[in-house]
């Protein structure tokens, strides 16, 4: 008769050596001495077949490649990795939420957009090597206090493709005082085009219309980035 397969085993927590399970060790030295993989493993609970939870959470972590990436991932994306349900990306999806509610209710400790400097120190990992031209809108508070980050395109870059309406939906959705545009070269050059300061001018009047005042356009690199506001590129 024909042997059959064993199906592999499902690897919990539980089964990794005691000194490197992550619960643990939060228990032990606090949630800050954890990596992002043993955090992300915490909220899976249980790898899948063959795959040990720390092993699946490192190759969630390496396919996003960074942790903003992560949290824009839809409920179907999350489902995409190796033995993610739908009751794990819930629980992804779920704690990534509360962080966010947590910083909008501690907005002393949200991070400030009151410099360039602070703007590309807070979306140059996300940005600098992309491969893919993205605009986010960094919307902020009446103490430049960052309220959010969302993106609102991917793409190449023309300034028919941007729909500028929808980068002040974002900023009344959040009853935001002003809002700082940003985007990507992917080649890494951020040194602004023509479309960029057309874009520019075109983001400025509108939030003149709309009493929503923009406080700069970045243009980032993969190292290096530009403000228009300094440059006087598109800002009266």
């Amino acid at each position: 008769m024909p042997k059959t397969r064993e199906p592999k085993p499902t690897y919990t927590i539980h089964d990794l050596p005691e000194g490197t399970r992550p619960r643990e060790r939060l228990a032990k030295l606090g949630p800050q001495a954890l990596s992002d993989a043993e955090l992300i493993a915490i909220i899976l609970r249980s790898g899948a077949q063959g795959v040990n939870v720390i092993d699946m959470a490192t190759d969630m972590i390496r396919s996003y490649r960074t942790l903003p990436a992560l949290a824009r991932a839809s409920f179907t994306d999350l489902q995409r990795q190796h033995g993610v349900g739908a009751a794990k990306a819930a629980q992804i999806m779920a704690a990534i939420e509360l962080g966010r509610r947590v910083m909008r209710a501690m907005p002393e400790d949200r991070p400030k957009a009151d410099s360039p400097e602070a703007v590309a120190r807070l979306l140059l990992s996300e940005l600098a090597y992309t491969d893919q031209e993205h605009v986010k809108v960094v919307l902020v508070d009446s103490r430049n206090a960052v309220i959010a980050t969302p993106t609102i395109y991917k793409g190449t870059l023309n300034t028919t493709s941007i729909r500028i309406g929808e980068i002040f939906k974002e900023a009344i959705r959040h009853n935001a005082a002003a809002i700082i545009i940003a985007h990507n070269h992917p080649s890494g050059d951020p040194t602004p085009s023509p479309e960029d300061v057309i874009l520019t001018r075109r983001i400025v009047e509108a939030g003149d219309i709309l009493n929503i005042e923009v406080l700069d356009h970045m243009i980032l690199g993969h190292t290096r980035w530009v403000s228009m506001k300094d440059r006087k590129l598109g800002f009266r």
